[in-house]
């Protein structure tokens, strides 16, 4: 496998768009370590090895454990996640395949019992993100493998 493109050089206005929505994410109260299981569990959906490769590696940077990894595609077979972390996985299942059923009532009345409003939109708009992003790894056919963690102060 070739990479077909290198979006990060060929298209710096796009990568800036993309980095302001991943820059937003760190202004919610949103903890870290669900985000990371979010992007996870959508590139996992979408078949983005580039993304998984780098989101697992953060994860376990940030002190996430291999079990709550390797079982998240197996979420709700397992007792390794909170309730809350439950709904915002649903919730990324259903906004990443949304033109299966959508996101129905009950699953926004799921998340709200663990999420305001605010932060419903903001679960909403990290998960509408990393697709972005596993879209654009995959259509440019970005390689795993290289990728290293850097961890924030």
């Amino acid at each position: 496998m070739e990479q077909r493109i290198n979006y990060m050089k060929t298209n710096r206005e796009v990568v800036k768009l993309m980095m302001g929505l991943e820059e937003y994410k760190k202004t919610t109260e949103i903890d870290s370590t669900l985000i990371e299981l979010i992007k996870i569990r959508a590139s996992q959906i979408n078949g983005c090895a580039y993304c998984l490769d780098m989101h697992t590696k953060d994860a376990r940077a940030m002190g996430e454990t291999e079990q709550r990894i390797y079982c998240l595609s197996a979420w709700r077979e397992t007792p390794f996640y909170s309730d809350s972390e439950r709904a915002a996985l649903e919730l990324t299942e259903a906004v990443t395949a949304i033109s299966a059923n959508g996101v129905p009532d009950e699953l926004y009345e799921r998340v709200r019992l663990h999420f305001d409003e605010k932060q419903y939109i903001d679960l909403v708009t990290i998960i509408i993100t990393i697709n972005g992003w596993n879209r654009l790894a995959i259509s440019a056919q970005n390689i795993p493998g290289h990728y290293k963690p850097v961890m924030e102060k």
